[in-house]
């Protein structure tokens, strides 16, 4: 396992709260954000990047503002919440570098992309606290994995040159004509075993999906031993997400960095009713999330004996 250097460690704390959990918001998408702002394909490309920045800038204002640190992208919401100062003082950054969507190869394989000209020394450029990259894997299909692999590794590898926090996040996807069921019998597995390819690369805190039981998220902690999990939503509804944190804290989850669940019903291009609706309903929300962190706290710097 490879432990963080000091620089990293001190990222880690920034993207945690007092508990000593990670506890980050995440709005980095692009096209998801678009297909909840319209209704229409139509109406989804008369979306510009400002007008998602505008969407972007409150979800930083409303939401972020009560959370240790905000994931956003450097295509429509960074530099600007930081030029403009919308982005408190106190609130980490991190800077997604995956493109929207993705590629599909001969195989049916999704092929990650990455956003052009966004390294390492560019997200410390733009301010960020670390960077988070996410590709798609199929654990239990190795040819499927060629290319994103590669683009994790060149990512670990730019930001250890770099000296800056990289959270290192998968997502599984079913492959052309496979049954549902037979691939929901699978999820678990595979998502345990995209964790062991993201360890084996050299992932030193990681972003994963709800492997979908206790024992699953029991079975990723000791994997990955003192490398730190985050439990992500995947779009689940809230009080379907709460459920799911309560179990992967209980099992040695290191914190959440959640997105939709939070705030994909309170996204709207009518801005008086997005910010109502954040305040409302979003933050409400997050303070739920938070108060199952505090049931699990971990107070000691990382790596620090007990």
């Amino acid at each position: 396992m490879s432990e963080m250097t000091t620089s990293e460690r001190r990222g880690y704390q920034q993207i945690c709260g007092a508990n000593g959990l990670i506890m980050a918001i995440a709005c980095d998408q692009r096209g998801g954000i678009r297909k909840l702002l319209a209704a229409t394909p139509e109406e989804e490309a008369k979306i510009t990047d400002g007008m998602l920045g505008d969407t972007k800038a409150d979800v930083v204002r409303y939401l972020a503002s009560h959370a240790p640190c905000i994931l956003l992208d450097a295509v429509c919401a960074v530099p600007r919440v930081v030029d403009e100062g919308v982005l408190l003082r106190d609130v980490a950054l991190l800077i997604g570098l995956d493109a929207s969507g993705y590629d599909t190869d001969d195989n049916g394989f999704w092929q990650s992309r990455l956003t052009p000209g966004l390294t390492a020394r560019r997200v410390r450029e733009l301010g960020g606290t670390g960077g988070k990259i996410m590709v798609y894997l199929r654990a239990d299909r190795p040819e499927a994995n060629r290319h994103n692999m590669a683009i994790i590794e060149q990512c670990i590898a730019d930001f250890a040159r770099e000296d800056l926090l990289l959270v290192v996040e998968f997502l599984t996807y079913a492959l052309p004509g496979e049954d549902k069921a037979a691939y929901a019998e699978k999820f678990p597995a595979l998502i345990e075993g995209g964790t062991r390819l993201c360890l084996d690369a050299g992932a030193k805190v990681l972003k994963l999906p709800y492997p979908g039981s206790a024992e699953s998220c029991a079975a990723i902690t000791a994997m990955c031993g003192a490398v730190p999990w985050s439990v992500l939503s995947a779009g689940v509804d809230h009080e379907t997400f709460l459920g799911q944190v309560e179990v992967a804290m209980a099992n040695g989850a290191a914190g959440v960095i959640a997105g939709r669940a939070l705030w994909k019903d309170c996204v709207s291009l009518d801005r008086d009713r997005q910010r109502e609706l954040l305040v409302s309903r979003a933050v409400p929300r997050l303070r739920q999330i938070q108060a199952v962190l505090d049931r699990y706290p971990r107070n000691l710097p990382l790596g620090a004996a007990a």
